[in-house]
């Protein structure tokens, strides 16, 4: 069966510090790799959501660190037939580290590895051919040109098929510069059916003082649904005649690094499904917060039953 819902992007291996306030420029100990890369952690969980009925493309290297990402996504029925082995490259990797103030920094080897060749070439029509969601991330339009060209390609063979683009800004300063960022990212704004931002994101995108006057900026200019991620207060959707603001779900948190990620996925699911948007965005707010509930950006991933159990 072809893949209803379609990611394309960077596939890499994450190796974390064990403890939080351990810089990475000093020695200390290390636990991985997990399979990662945004918008694979967005298929894994879309697929553990939806059941498979989801397709990734990207490139990995000939190496153990490519088998570990690959294996994981088949295991959860992802279609992997859109992803590329690029020999004598090793596959994209992150290190990182935690701060106890809950942030992270990131050290990505991503611009040297298979991850950028991912090239428009790869992006293949008859992958499409179930399409009704694409979800393309800002890390998959700024680590390499041909990642971006990739992307706005599978933005159009998904429209040309009458299928739904789903966006995240996932903006990474890392990668590339914020006047950068909302240069590349323009194409896909005008795209998009629904757009996943942080505040902080959609203020960028839009150089509006606030999220809420963002969100309602990004609306107006012709975007059908935004869904401004919260974090611990949860979520508000924003529509041209709806503002809907979503409860969170307490947890006890291990690693958050993937938790919007999931919550695009939940939140695409409950679309599919035919949802009203105060299902669909409390759906998502359960998603994301279980993903943070176990250390790795994949392993949290709820199964839809565990979902439900908390509707």
């Amino acid at each position: 069966m072809n893949p209803v819902v379609i990611s394309l992007g960077e596939l890499l291996v994450e190796v974390m510090r064990k403890g939080v306030d351990q810089p990475l420029s000093k020695p200390a100990d290390f636990v991985g790799p997990f399979p990662s890369g945004a918008p694979a952690i967005f298929i894994d969980a879309a697929a553990r959501l939806l059941g498979g009925s989801t397709g990734f493309i990207g490139v990995v290297g000939a190496d153990d660190f490519g088998e570990c990402v690959v294996n994981r996504l088949v295991e959860d029925g992802v279609d992997t037939r859109g992803i590329r082995t690029a020999p004598g490259l090793t596959t994209g990797i992150a290190f990182v580290s935690y701060r106890s103030d809950g942030s992270r920094k990131f050290v990505f080897h991503l611009a040297q590895s298979a991850a950028a060749q991912l090239a428009p070439e790869d992006v293949r029509p008859e992958l499409f051919a179930g399409i009704k969601f694409l979800h393309v991330t800002g890390s998959g339009l700024s680590f390499s040109e041909g990642s971006r060209q990739a992307c706005y390609r599978a933005i159009e063979l998904c429209k040309q098929r009458g299928g739904r683009v789903s966006f995240d800004p996932n903006i990474r300063p890392e990668l590339l510069g914020l006047d950068r960022l909302r240069q590349i990212c323009e194409p896909v704004l005008q795209a998009a059916d629904v757009i996943f931002p942080s505040g902080a994101e959609a203020c960028i995108l839009t150089g509006a003082a606030t999220p809420e006057v963002a969100c309602q900026a990004l609306v107006k200019r012709g975007v059908p649904v935004v869904a401004l991620k919260q974090g611990e207060q949860g979520s508000t959707v924003y529509t041209l005649s709806q503002q809907i603001s979503a409860p969170p779900l307490a947890v006890v948190e291990v690693d958050p690094t993937g938790a919007g990620d999931c919550y695009d996925a939940g939140f695409v699911t409950g679309l599919l499904e035919g949802w009203d948007l105060a299902l669909v965005a409390r759906f998502a707010n359960i998603v994301g917060a279980l993903s943070v509930t176990r250390q790795g950006p994949m392993e949290g991933a709820p199964f839809r039953k565990d979902v439900l159990a908390y509707l």
